[in-house]
């Protein structure tokens, strides 16, 4: 008998890869984002070599310059995961910044300084209080949640008010200066480029990435997010899972202020960190992390933190006016939760 061979339908699988899977559309969407990037960067450099200088530094713009939000955006990942928001995030990263900004001032009136801590022991300090600040934050926006019962959009709306309220009120008499010294943890030029910023960005997706994928915790994280209800039953703790989640947001954020500061070198408490949320949740969905909760992955994260930088940089190459940038976004986000209903259909 004559063995019936099925050609290969590319259209077909290319549609069905698209719906089931969302990392690949996801990829698809970063990978014609790119082409039209590198068509607006035009090709009348003279020279290959000196085309590949200009793209490549524009790249490593593009990384430094979202490291923060990336950062923030994996942390994220977990709450909106866990069927959660975070609108404090960059309240709180003022908030942070601030913090480790008393801590690190080498000047007359730095907190450590009046008792003699300058130097590098000021700033292990300094960002270890920041970390611990974040982590406080964060576990007191679980508890808000898990103990206190409030949904989590008004306990985030909450703290995002009260952090930056509080922030400049305390800080308005004082002026912080950012030792020089401190701003090499985030400048430091290794072959004449500051890739210190995508290193760090890196390495705690890594990190995140492997909680999520070879630990119970992160196991509990999309239960929760799935069925709360079956994973209590199952013995999950899901108001422990959840207090950890926002947690580890807190120090996420500690983490992307001690890089705002050292990058800045200084802190503005009325607008720093202002959109931050919005730009963290955009590349979250965009991601293929599921605002119904349950689904998502850090890979989609990074692929769409990704997309939104280099939609940004995009159209800035082509004149597009900065108010109009943020329909854009607002564009992408719509389109990403509309192709995840479909999929559910």
């Amino acid at each position: 008998m004559e063995k019936r061979v099925e050609k290969f339908n590319f259209i077909s699988w290319f549609r069905n890869m698209w719906v089931t899977h969302p990392l690949f559309s996801t990829f698809c969407a970063l990978v014609l984002m790119i082409i039209l990037q590198t068509v607006a960067l035009g090709f009348d450099q003279g020279s290959f070599s000196r085309w590949f200088s200009i793209w490549s530094r524009n790249w490593i713009n593009i990384l430094r310059n979202n490291a923060t939000i990336g950062i923030i955006s994996l942390g994220m990942t977990f709450v909106i995961i866990t069927g959660g928001i975070d609108l404090a995030v960059g309240s709180t990263l003022v908030a942070i910044g601030a913090i480790v900004m008393v801590f690190i001032d080498s000047s007359a009136t730095g907190l450590l300084s009046a008792i003699g801590i300058t130097g590098a022991p000021a700033f292990i300090i300094g960002i270890i209080m920041g970390l611990i600040a974040g982590l406080i934050l964060g576990e007191f926006t679980g508890i808000l949640i898990t103990i206190g019962k409030l949904p989590p959009f008004i306990a985030t709306l909450g703290m995002m008010k009260i952090c930056r309220s509080v922030t400049q009120q305390c800080m308005q008499t004082v002026n912080p200066q950012v030792p020089r010294s401190f701003t090499q943890i985030a400048n430091l030029s290794i072959g004449g480029q500051m890739f210190m910023p995508i290193i760090y960005w890196l390495l705690i997706a890594f990190i995140m990435y492997w909680i999520s994928k070879h630990t119970a915790f992160g196991r509990h994280v999309f239960a929760v997010g799935s069925n709360e209800r079956a994973s209590r039953l199952s013995g999950i703790n899901t108001e422990r899972v959840k207090r950890a989640v926002y947690a580890i947001m807190g120090l996420l954020v500690g983490c992307a202020a001690v890089l705002q500061v050292s990058r800045i070198g200084a802190m503005d408490y009325a607008n720093a960190g202002s959109g931050y949320e919005m730009d963290a949740i955009a590349a979250v969905i965009v991601g293929g992390t599921s605002m119904a909760g349950g689904r998502g992955s850090i890979s989609g994260t990074i692929l769409g933190v990704l997309i939104i930088a280099v939609m940004n940089n995009l159209l800035n190459l082509i004149g597009v006016p900065p108010f109009l940038r943020e329909a854009f976004k607002g564009f992408i986000v719509i389109a990403a939760v509309l192709l995840q209903k479909k999929e559910k259909a």
